[in-house]
């Protein structure tokens, strides 16, 4: 995991009222609301005696009492008050949480993985999207995230891995395909596939982008992916890393063409199924990948239609080589 990013690590709905503990990042944290609504994440871990603080609970909606001695922290992970010492007592300043800055939007939680000082930018996400209804589904992969990412961009197993699905037709042959940049944290990348007809595939150059409303994927790092199928119609993923190991995707399905109610349900129950058949196909492959953690210089021989894969590894080395601390 690269150091100094914003990671979507939640969705909204998964953080009430009450303290909830959950590993993201090789981390256990602990997220919980304060009176405002924020979330707030700390680091899982009282610093008196070590203990899980979401075994906790929280006091009057701003405050996060340890389940152990009893010691209480506010939403910027200082300790106000450690009840053995008195409550009139001074508190000692080594005793605080690290907590994480996070950030809320479309039913998404963002936290920033690293040092705070160094965020001065909102995580992007993709646009458009506000207009449209989604549902949710989670789905763990034993596979590192990186992994999982790049089978995503990777447009030449379609019609091997989705033959019965997405990849029927047969088209095996791969132009370009074609990678542009928007910024330098978002990828955009448009497939050319085609039955094999006796031609050589078309280099990258000699493609072009599709028009705005035309099927594109796209990529915002570190872990944010689209299927622009249409202009009402998107997958969405976030591929939230637990540990070097595992993978939650949070996909969605966004939709704005059926908006009545009881036509939004049976939509939502027709294609909610099939797109976990979908991703459930891949992962039965991806999760036999070795090494488990990809990189851009390994063993591997790549041809022209990994040119995504390759801009992805690329652009995750740069970033792990700016970043200090990190862990692959």
């Amino acid at each position: 995991m690269i150091r100094n990013q914003w990671y979507v690590v939640l969705e909204s709905k998964e953080v009430r009222q009450k303290l909830v503990g959950v590993k993201r990042l090789n981390e256990n944290l602990l997220f919980w609301r304060d009176e405002t609504g924020k979330v707030i994440c700390f680091v899982d871990h009282c610093p008196h005696r070590g203990v899980a603080l979401s075994a906790g609970k929280v006091l009057d909606n701003h405050h996060v009492q340890c389940p152990f001695h009893g010691l209480e922290f506010d939403n910027e992970g200082r300790c106000t008050v450690i009840p053995a010492n008195g409550f009139s007592a001074d508190v000692p300043s080594n005793f605080y949480i690290k907590r994480y800055l996070t950030h809320e939007q479309d039913g998404f939680i963002w936290i920033f993985w690293g040092d705070e000082a160094k965020s001065v930018e909102k995580p992007l996400f993709f646009s458009s999207l506000s207009s449209l209804a989604y549902r949710t589904r989670q789905d763990v992969w034993k596979a590192h995230y990186s992994r999982v990412i790049e089978n995503q961009l990777d447009c030449a197993h379609v019609p091997f891995i989705h033959r019965k699905t997405i990849g029927r037709g047969g088209n095996t042959l791969v132009d370009g395909p074609l990678v542009t940049w928007k910024g330098d944290r978002q990828m955009m990348m448009y497939v050319f596939n085609k039955k094999d007809d006796g031609t050589v595939p078309l280099k990258p150059e000699q493609l072009h982008e599709k028009d705005e409303d035309e099927q594109r994927i796209e990529f915002i790092f570190p872990n944010l992916w689209q299927n622009f199928i249409q202009a009402k119609m998107r997958v969405v993923v976030a591929f939230v890393p637990v540990d070097g190991e595992t993978t939650i995707m949070y996909l969605r399905f966004y939709q704005g063409f059926l908006m009545i109610p009881i036509l939004e349900s049976f939509l939502f129950a027709l294609f909610m199924p099939y797109n976990l058949k979908i991703a459930h196909e891949d992962r039965r492959v991806v999760e036999t990948q070795q090494p488990k953690v990809s990189a851009l210089m390994m063993k591997e021989n790549l041809f022209q239609a990994d040119l995504p894969i390759v801009e992805f590894r690329k652009k995750r080395d740069e970033l792990l080589r700016n970043s200090k601390n990190y862990f692959a």
